[in-house]
């Protein structure tokens, strides 16, 4: 294309995109009309204004996010025809709404990141726009089917790759590839599992994947919502802008420790503890905690009542005790049958001595209605309250957890190593999560305390409808007369009034604030994240979270540092999903320079010999260095390392041991990227534990342009491809 070519296609591009802008403003002045309206709610029922309210709002939102790289290329056809690809779809109303913008998930955009020269699905050409703001400041061609043609124009995917990192991830909406768009787009309604190495984009492509499916599913989804589990809290705010970038906002964001509402992880256990509690084998143990809750007394307990003296003994209770195991119901739920057959046992035992002489059974009137009397005294006597208490508690998951691990009696009686003893029994961890989850179910809900709360929350609703009526009352008065503080007072009052009745017949939450509040909640589909690091009970929580069996699971098996974690993906999705899982693998690494890379194989290959390094796309032209310090010199030499990249352009991180002041542990920084990593005493993290060497693996592949390390020993054998240096300079 010529020069004087090339100026009038940039100035008609630029006047397309410009027209697109102008329909993106009027679309965005018509929602903003109708939120205007709707909010009013004039002549609306609450429910039906709040609905409409949030409609318009998700939509306005979706509009906002599409201003950041609205159009960002364009098909042509063998035929001539033109399509321009963007982050959302935008339609001329005036003409049958004709597609001026295609979303980048319609079926008709797949050619865009999946066609090549070997392979052009009927294109002719695929055009790439370099914009900023609103401006296409520059574009590139690749056309199909010539001499020499490649598959793909890497301009803008080495231009993306490249670029400084910013706080967060950002989405790869202009530069997906075909081995990524095959596994966004994949229709598979089970488990699908992304592994890949270290910078192969499989978190983006998972979020990805989920914009696909709220595109193409979002009826069947959007109800329910996403949940993305991820390691921890500087990875899910990493990832956090993806989706909302994409334009989806119900998706929640948890870690394994978020699971539980309400629940504050302050402890971490060891390896041995970890992989015990992750273990199907920790199930034996809860039922047997909870069966050593069910007692039998020791010596019989009497109970004075008004007539007769009545005793609860072991006969009684375990008999009591066997039926109420046999119902099948959960434990708190079991009580209720327990509580019947003691009571039917003392009742009947009363019965027989206060009428002795004179009753019998052939009188049951008289019988039934002794009957009725004794049970009335045994409901309102404490020391019988006490005695069931004590014999068949009603537990939560937390007063059943937090006594076993203080008690070295209790962890004999439930068949639990010591290892699992603890000072603290509420120092809860992570490993924790999934046996107070299972104990929900296994305790079951105590029904007493369900319905005094609801009575207790229905009561206050009505005096809360009483206090408005009264408030109405004074509102009758001449208002000229009124106070004007006491005015709007009052007006406050009934308004937050109808607020809380709105909110009665209608829960005014968004999706994200319901999802995260309910241990009940179930979600349409979910993305695990780190996924090798969950373990078999990890697996049965999200299971529950999820009942149609719906997830995008993405990991890397060599990164496995739980003792929990899983050592491949059949034994974790076999019994959950038998059949309805399947397997695919990324193997381009677009985040690690070559020159890193070939640093971190050389450690790869040697804890994971039969594991394939990812390919880099690139080389950045700066060799990954080290340096042999003291003691002395190790806090100066990380200070220089932050001085000179504060300097630069990008993010930075120093990875140590945990006892090395200004370092982060390598675990911290899974799933994230940085232009620059510093590595202190790699030795020390290779030598903590078996997973040592995974966790220095996940430390050498975080930079995307210069890697430094630091020790005070020699160098591990597999890092002896690093440059050694007398002063730090990358």
């Amino acid at each position: 294309m010529s020069t004087q070519g090339y100026e009038d296609e940039l100035r008609a591009e630029q006047g397309y995109v410009a027209g697109l802008y102008t329909r993106l403003d009027a679309q965005r002045a018509r929602v903003k009309a109708e939120f205007d309206t709707a909010l009013g709610g004039k002549g609306m029922a609450p429910m039906e204004r709040d609905v409409e309210v949030r409609a318009l709002a998700r939509e306005a939102k979706r509009l906002d996010v599409a201003d950041n790289g609205l159009c960002f290329g364009r098909l042509d056809t063998l035929t001539g025809e033109h399509s321009y690809i963007g982050r959302i779809g935008i339609f001329d109303e005036e003409n049958e709404y004709e597609p001026v913008l295609l979303d980048w998930r319609a079926p008709a955009s797949r050619a865009f990141y999946v066609a090549t020269g070997a392979h052009p699905e009927n294109m002719s050409r695929r055009r790439q726009f370099l914009t900023r703001g609103r401006q296409v400041v520059d574009f590139t061609d690749e056309v199909f089917g010539r001499p020499g043609a490649g598959e793909r124009g890497e301009a803008a995917l080495l231009a993306a790759v490249n670029a400084p990192r910013g706080e967060g991830m950002r989405d790869i909406v202009a530069t997906i590839q075909a081995e990524q768009d095959e596994i966004i787009r994949l229709d598979h309604p089970g488990v699908l599992v992304i592994e890949g190495g270290p910078g192969t984009g499989k978190t983006v492509v998972a979020l990805h994947r989920v914009a696909y499916l709220l595109y193409t599913q979002r009826e069947r989804m959007e109800r329910h919502g996403v949940l993305v589990v991820g390691p921890n809290p500087a990875f899910l705010n990493h990832i956090g802008r993806v989706l909302p970038s994409l334009g989806e906002s119900d998706v929640v964001f948890m870690t394994p420790g978020d699971l539980v509402p309400g629940l504050h992880v302050t402890a971490e256990d060891t390896p041995e503890v970890t992989r015990f509690k992750g273990s199907l084998k920790v199930l034996d143990m809860l039922k047997a905690a909870i069966a050593d809750r069910q007692r039998l007394p020791e010596e019989p307990l009497p109970f004075e009542l008004k007539d007769v003296t009545v005793r609860i003994d072991a006969e009684t209770a375990e008999w009591a005790r066997e039926e109420a195991r046999a119902s099948g119901l959960p434990h708190n739920e079991a009580r209720a049958v327990f509580t019947e057959i003691v009571t039917y046992v003392l009742t009947e035992r009363a019965i027989a001595r206060i009428g002795k002489g004179w009753l019998t059974r052939k009188d049951r009137e008289a019988w039934e209605d002794m009957r009725a009397d004794l049970l009335m005294e045994l409901a309102n006597d404490e020391r019988f309250t006490a005695a069931l208490d004590e014999l068949w508690p009603i537990l939560t998951p937390e007063t059943l957890l937090a006594p076993l691990y203080t008690s070295e009696e209790r962890l004999r009686a439930a068949g639990a190593d010591q290892a699992l003893w603890r000072a603290d029994g509420e120092a809860w961890t992570v490993s924790d999560v999934p046996l107070l989850d299972e104990l929900v179910d296994l305790l079951g809900r105590d029904k007493a305390a369900d319905k005094a709360a609801e009575q207790t929350a229905e009561q206050e609703r009505k005096a809360e409808a009483e206090y408005a009526a009264g408030v109405m009352d004074i509102m009758k008065l001449d208002r000229e007369e009124m106070d004007e503080d006491v005015l709007l007072h009052a007006e406050n009052l009934i308004y937050a009034q109808e607020l809380a009745d709105r909110f009665v017949e209608h829960d005014t939450r968004d999706l994200v604030e319901r999802a995260m509040a309910d241990r009940d909640w179930t979600y349409r589909h979910i993305v695990v994240d780190e996924a090798q690091e969950l373990s078999e009970m990890d697996w049965r929580v999200l299971m529950r979270r999820c009942p149609n069996r719906s997830f995008t699971v993405v990991g890397d098996l060599a990164q496995r540092r739980s003792a929990a974690g899983a050592t491949s993906w059949g034994t974790m999705m076999e019994p959950y999903v038998p059949g309805r899982w399947v397997y695919r693998s990324l193997t381009v690494n677009y985040r690690t320079p070559a020159e890193i890379m070939t640093v971190a194989a050389a450690l790869l290959a040697e804890f994971a010999p039969g594991v394939q390094p990812p390919e880099s796309v690139r080389a950045c032209g700066v060799q990954p260095w080290s340096k042999r310090v003291t003691a002395d010199e190790l806090p100066a030499a990380i200070e220089e390392f932050v001085r000179d990249e504060a300097g630069r352009e990008g993010t930075s991180v120093v990875i140590g041991p945990p006892d090395v002041p200004g370092t982060v542990a390598a675990s911290e920084t899974k799933g994230l990227e940085f232009d620059a990593v510093l590595v202190v005493e790699p030795e020390r993290i290779l030598a903590d534990g078996p997973r040592g060497a995974a966790e220095l693996y996940v430390a050498l592949t975080r930079a995307t342009q210069r890697l430094g390390v630091l020790h005070q020993n020699p160098l591990p054998q597999a890092l002896s491809g690093l440059a050694e240096v007398v002063s730090q300079q990358a």
